[in-house]
Parts: C-alpha cells; structure tokens; sequence
C-alpha cells in the first residue's frame, strides 16, 4: 500500500464522476481535522492503489479507503468516511446497523450506473491550491 496510508487514511475516487468528484469535494470541505488524503482512481496512485485493492481502475465498480495494510469498499467505505468526518455527519454512521447484504446491493446499484444518473466530465476534476496539499 501506499506510505501515506499509514498516517492518513486515503480515499481513491473516480474523478470523472459527477457524484464521486462531489463526494471528494464535501471531504475536503467538511473533514475539519484533515483525516483524509485522496487519490483520484485516474492517477498514478490512485490507479496502483485500486489495483493492489483488486479493482480494475478503468472499469471500477467502488470507491476505496486504504488505510494502514486495509481496505474498506463499497457502503463500509461510505460508512467508514462518514463516522470520521465528525458531527453532523458521523450520524450518518448509523448506515452501518444495515447489514451489509442490502447496503452493498444498493451501493453497487448506484455505482455501476453513476455516469447515467449524475453525469461523467470530460477531464478529471481538479482541487483549489487551498486542497491541493491533502490530493496524492
């Protein structure tokens, strides 16, 4: 894995997506604390990282959290996120009482259609010199 996922927990993320871009974009913004370092899956280490994951970064079905030697995918990375990024959104957490045989269904549902439903860019979004620090 990745030497800064031993400090910082690093969400790899499909910068193309509309959603999953905004998703980065509300981490940066609400993880106050600065938990978080993300790689975008279309990046030279986003790309390994997804890879060594067991996801193929040209046709992903997830976003990751690598953190340390583990990795947390589909609604246990979502869950994983929203209990780190503090209140109001560690409530969020409580997403986790669901068993995981409806959360990930439902997570892979959205996940393979998120380019129709909210969209693809034509290039990879791109972080505010402010957020550029916590992007690998």
């Amino acid at each position: 894995m990745h030497p800064s996922a031993n400090d910082h927990p690093i969400i790899v993320f499909d910068g193309m997506c509309v959603l999953c871009s905004a998703n980065a974009q509300f981490v940066l913004k609400f993880d106050r604390k600065g938990v978080f370092r993300l790689a975008a899956m279309q990046s030279e280490i986003g790309a390994d990282l997804m890879r060594q994951a067991g996801v193929d970064p040209a046709d992903p079905d997830s976003f990751i959290i690598v953190e340390q030697d583990r990795v947390l995918r589909d609604s246990d990375a979502v869950i994983s996120m929203w209990r780190r990024l503090g209140w109001p959104w560690k409530i969020m957490g409580v997403a986790g009482v669901v068993p995981r045989a409806i959360r990930d269904p439902l997570y892979r549902l959205i996940a393979r259609n998120r380019y129709r439903i909210f969209g693809k860019r034509d290039t990879c979004w791109m972080p505010t010199p402010e957020q550029a620090e916590r992007i690998l």
